[in-house]
């Protein structure tokens, strides 16, 4: 059961570990693009390649949808971001439970979320943990753990692509695991527990008044959705990525616009913006962005 990019290297590495995968669980195709063309998960097309039958149900509490996954007659159901709580029926239908592959480092970051808020509370060290699912978000006992480092250049895409390989492997480590019985659960300390909620496109403004530091975390973090952006002239412009720098002035300022350099005051430092997007335009390098909009020295952004 998954959904976005983040499932793929999961349910591949079961396909190639010779595991008989009986159904692939996903969220309906979605309206994308200015044309509202229906597009598929991206789970959905691997699992095609391999003829492997989808489920495809827009309410996973309903009798019917219960009936199909029954006759499938899953052994273990694993889920990995598929973007749904799972009803204690389905929890118990699979003989041997449901694995969840969760990108945090359990109990830490628990939810929809954890990989844009490792980046947005400024984590160094994040990673994957595999866990048996019960009822709760994420609350489940906990079977595997790998850390991963943050890089500096990481960005929430970045890294989710990378946590997604990790995934995969451990994944598989822990099916072996539980094939041979070596497998020992261990309870969450539910005390050293923290949450990382769902973000909504409106969470993505930016607040000057942050510390440059912090600002630059949760540009990653948003990056590339729902999006770190601000007002400039009326139209939204969205930014990509910042490096701290030095300087100071009101929250916003602009306080560099030449030699294709954007600098901006914060509440505690500057941010060097290197690349932006403009409501209805490309994105671009700062430099290339400046040679086409003018934005003078002591404009405010956001505004």
């Amino acid at each position: 059961m998954g959904t976005p990019d983040f499932a793929i290297p999961s349910l591949r590495a079961l396909i190639e570990s010779g595991r008989d995968v009986v159904g692939v669980v996903t969220q309906p195709d979605k309206p994308k693009g200015r044309g509202r063309k229906l597009e598929p998960p991206p789970i959905k097309a691997l699992a095609e390649r391999h003829d492997i039958r989808v489920l495809q149900p827009a309410k996973i509490k309903t009798d019917q949808f219960y009936k199909e996954l029954s006759e499938l007659r899953p052994d273990l159901i694993c889920v990995a971001a598929y973007g749904k709580i799972l009803p204690k029926n389905i929890l118990d239908l699979p003989t041997t439970g449901c694995i969840n592959v969760h990108a945090s480092l359990l109990p830490k970051l628990r939810g929809a979320a954890p990989i844009n808020w490792a980046l947005i509370r400024g984590d160094t060290v994040t990673g994957i943990t595999t866990m048996l699912m019960d009822e709760g978000m994420d609350t489940g006992d906990m079977l595997l753990k790998r850390e991963l480092p943050i890089e500096e250049d990481d960005t929430a895409g970045s890294l989710s692509e990378r946590l997604s390989l990790i995934g995969g492997e451990l994944l598989i480590e822990t099916l072996d695991a539980l094939k041979e019985n070596k497998l020992n659960p261990i309870p969450q300390n539910d005390d050293e527990a923290t949450y990382a909620s769902m973000l909504k496109k409106e969470m993505g403004r930016i607040d000057w008044s942050l510390p440059a530091g912090e600002l630059s975390n949760f540009i990653r973090g948003m990056t590339p959705w729902p999006g770190a952006y601000m007002k400039l002239e009326g139209k939204l412009l969205k930014i990509f990525s910042a490096a701290v720098s030095e300087g100071s002035g009101a929250p916003g300022e602009a306080l560099k616009s030449e030699a294709g350099e954007l600098l901006v005051a914060t509440g505690a430092g500057a941010l060097k913006l290197l690349e932006l997007q403009i409501e209805g335009g490309k994105r671009l390098s700062a430099d290339v962005f400046l040679r086409g909009r003018k934005i003078g020295v002591g404009t405010v952004l956001g505004i």
